[in-house]
């Protein structure tokens, strides 16, 4: 069985409303045996964020320790995680230029929600046609779609 999960966030300005999504999906052959959509979102907050939830949720959703492929459009997760992550970690949690890791709170889940299973890293390139990529980027829209503002309906003259 092989096992990827497909992985996007969304922001609407950032800071703003945003969503994240991620679709797994379970292949025995070449052939998809089962997918499983996921989504969320937030009132205030950013881009990176939102590109870290939706692996965070992709592997957290995960009941077993598992081996899988986490696909991310975003440079911000893979070099952070496949690079960064163990010079933070040594250096408590700061940059190489001494300044506190952004998103800390979020690395840190994800570093531990990562530790259960065996990941190999991804990284494609968004909004290019990509069908996986492409369904990620609509459930992440999807989940920042209640936070969104109503645009008023215009004014009956």
């Amino acid at each position: 069985m092989k096992l990827i999960a497909y992985t996007d966030g969304a922001c609407s300005g950032n800071p703003g409303p945003g969503g994240w999504g991620a679709l797994l999906v379970a292949s025995r052959d070449g052939a998809v045996v089962r997918e499983r959509e996921l989504k969320g979102g937030e009132a205030e907050t950013t881009n990176n964020r939102m590109e870290l939830l939706a692996a965070i949720n992709a592997l957290e959703a995960l009941e077993r320790p598992s081996a899988l492929t986490v696909v991310t459009d975003s440079a911000y997760v893979k070099g952070g995680i496949t690079a960064w992550l163990h010079g933070w970690k040594r250096n408590g949690w700061r940059t190489s230029t001494r300044k506190p890791v952004k998103n800390e709170d979020l690395w840190k889940r994800l570093d531990a929600a990562q530790a259960r299973h065996t990941v190999i890293w991804e990284w494609v390139k968004g909004h290019a046609g990509h069908p996986e990529n492409e369904r990620a980027d609509a459930l992440a829209r999807a989940g920042m779609a209640p936070f969104k503002p109503k645009s008023p309906k215009a004014a009956k003259s």
